[in-house]
């Protein structure tokens, strides 16, 4: 595989520094990406990046994974028109410590060949006071060269301090590190890093009389024109603690038809034949191309175990005839994602331990239906049921014995109104 010629088929080619692309193409090399730990999880955002460092090691390069342990305390002004809100250390070092985990599941690490290594960049600066810094560091670039960035320049008139001022020389610093201490030649970040990154070319070419390189992506948007990575819910995380593999799985199939063929090129890791094949084959089905596309993405970022329950919340949840057996398979994270796809009503565990009829559960418990007359007559009309089962009179009782994984009661009245007890 090209690396480059894999970017630029899939539209991920945006920039890149004179020379990059021979570069490239005399040897393998070593390229970074950088990530700062501002939030508990990485993002399906943060994934355009990771699916740059896969591409590059599948291209017979080697990736690494540069945690912004450092960075994280300043925050990127790039692509922000106000100044960032600073975390704590300690949420940095935790958000560190998750996104590190995740980092694991994407690419191939180890110590030999081309296999990926993960640097942590608070190794850079934690023995460097700041007058070393501003001396070692600080003199290398201008004031002019670094106002003339545009994370500097779209911030003037809002005004910056001089702590995220500095993050382009954390950035610039960091790629001499890496090309000092692991053979770096290449940083690669989305298109609002070319600044970031082509200052830390200057800081190779100036402190160490070397040459290195950029290539950027364009920014991944959506047809509307809206931010890549967010739904109406908000971001979209790789941590199925954050967006449940449901949700994730969803996400995709939900996207603008106009979106599929850039969300495909930028995500999938089938071949240029294979992509042009699904979509010829599936012309003017764009569901089916999304469905394809939302099962490699669930399991490969959530594993196929989670694709298939995915399957079975799925199955419940738009399947008028599924069985009560589809409903027993699910596990308790399974019936906790249901949940929060249909009404949920807590309960407390003493009605359910004394046992309450199923026409008061209706009409007064979860209020499903306005009155008593109402439920007993959905009752009447064979319409409702506990748990996939029909209730076939108004003096059935719903107790513990309900209880699926001793928390969850679905209660159903028609084919489409469905409701979740959740027992407290």
């Amino acid at each position: 595989m090209n690396f480059i010629e894999e970017l630029r088929w899939r539209n991920m080619f945006h920039n890149a520094t004179e020379g990059a692309v021979d570069h490239l193409s005399s040897g393998m090399r070593t390229g970074y990406i950088g990530f700062d730990p501002t939030a508990p999880s990485l993002t399906i955002g943060n994934y355009v990046q990771i699916m740059l460092l896969t591409l590059l090691q599948r291209s017979g390069h080697r990736p690494i994974v540069l945690m912004g342990g450092a960075t994280g305390r300043v925050g990127d002004p790039s692509g922000k028109d106000k100044e960032r809100e600073l975390k704590t250390l300690d949420e940095i070092d935790a958000n560190l410590a998750r996104q590190q985990a995740q980092m694991m599941n994407f690419l191939e690490f180890g110590d030999k060949g081309n296999q990926a290594i993960l640097v942590n960049n608070l190794d850079f600066y934690k023995d460097m006071n700041v007058l070393t810094f501003l001396r070692d560091v600080g003199k290398t670039l201008t004031i002019n060269y670094m106002m003339s960035k545009d994370s500097v320049k779209n911030r003037l008139d809002a005004g910056m301090s001089f702590t995220e001022f500095s993050y382009q020389l954390l950035q610039a610093y960091d790629f001499q590190c890496l090309y000092h201490k692991h053979g770096v030649t290449l940083q690669m970040g989305g298109s609002d890093q070319w600044g970031n990154i082509t200052s830390g070319t200057e800081f190779i070419r100036r402190n160490l009389q070397q040459q290195a390189h950029a290539i950027t992506t364009p920014l991944l948007t959506k047809a509307d024109g809206k931010k890549f990575g967010k739904s109406e819910e908000g971001n979209i995380w790789l941590d199925p603690n954050y967006t449940s593999p449901y949700k994730f799985y969803q996400f995709w199939l939900n996207a603008d038809d106009a979106d599929l063929p850039k969300f495909t090129r930028y995500f999938t890791l089938k071949s240029k034949e294979e992509v042009e094949a699904l979509e010829a084959e599936h012309a003017g089905n764009p569901n089916a191309l999304k469905r394809i596309l939302a099962e490699e993405l669930t399991v490969r970022i959530h594993t196929e175990n989670a694709f298939k329950s995915v399957l079975r919340v799925s199955e419940l949840l738009f399947n008028s005839k599924a069985s009560k057996e589809a409903l027993f398979e699910l596990g308790e994270k399974d019936l906790e994602t249901v949940a929060g796809e249909i009404p949920c009503f807590e309960v407390q565990r003493s009605a359910i331990t004394n046992g309450v009829n199923i026409v008061d559960l209706m009409a007064e418990v979860t209020n499903m239906l306005p009155s008593k007359g109402e439920a007993k007559r959905a009752v009447q009309g064979q319409a409702v049921s506990v748990n996939k089962e029909k209730v076939v009179n108004t003096e059935v009782v719903v107790n513990h014995e309900s209880l699926l994984h001793g928390k969850y009661i679905m209660l159903e009245n028609g084919k489409k109104n469905k409701v979740m007890l959740v027992v407290k």
